[in-house]
């Protein structure tokens, strides 16, 4: 049976049927997984940002002539007719490392939704320490985009 609050003690069942502790070794085996996944997620979070930033600074698009046409055109229509999407090999790689690091953050999710405490416990602890190595100094990082029209 699932439990439906948080407990503790070896016996838990992680994300799949065919992982489940009885010991603890393989409790604390699962622990060191969790936390490991965890660094793992700030880790791309990390990689992710930063590849957005470095295609961001290097797609240097023209200012369009007609700058009334951009603003009356409808915005989903601007974005797939080829008004503000180029679908380049850095934007494709972009949404790829955004649909991995989606999986990854589901998937802690459920293995905390197994409600043990410790599992828990190494997940946000691995989500703090991670932060704290690979994303702990971004705080210096602003992107400003110039957004202003020089319609004439």
């Amino acid at each position: 049976m699932m439990h439906m609050t948080l407990y503790w003690g070896k016996k838990v069942t992680i994300l799949f049927d065919s992982w489940k502790t009885d010991s603890w070794t393989s409790y604390l085996l699962s622990l060191l997984a969790c936390f490991l996944v965890s660094v793992f997620y700030q880790y791309m979070e990390n990689h992710r940002l930063r590849f957005k930033l470095l295609s961001v600074k290097t797609q240097k698009s023209p200012p369009s002539s007609n700058g009334s046409a951009a603003l009356n055109s409808p915005l989903l229509l601007s974005k797939f007719a080829g008004g503000g999407g180029k679908w380049t090999a850095a934007r494709f790689a972009g949404a790829i490392l955004f649909g991995v690091n989606s999986a990854i953050g589901y998937l802690l999710m459920l293995a905390i939704m197994s409600f043990n405490a410790g599992v828990f416990i190494a997940v946000v602890v691995g989500l703090a320490i991670g932060y704290l190595v690979f994303r702990g100094g971004d705080e210096d990082v602003v992107v400003v985009e110039d957004n202003s029209c020089a319609c004439s």
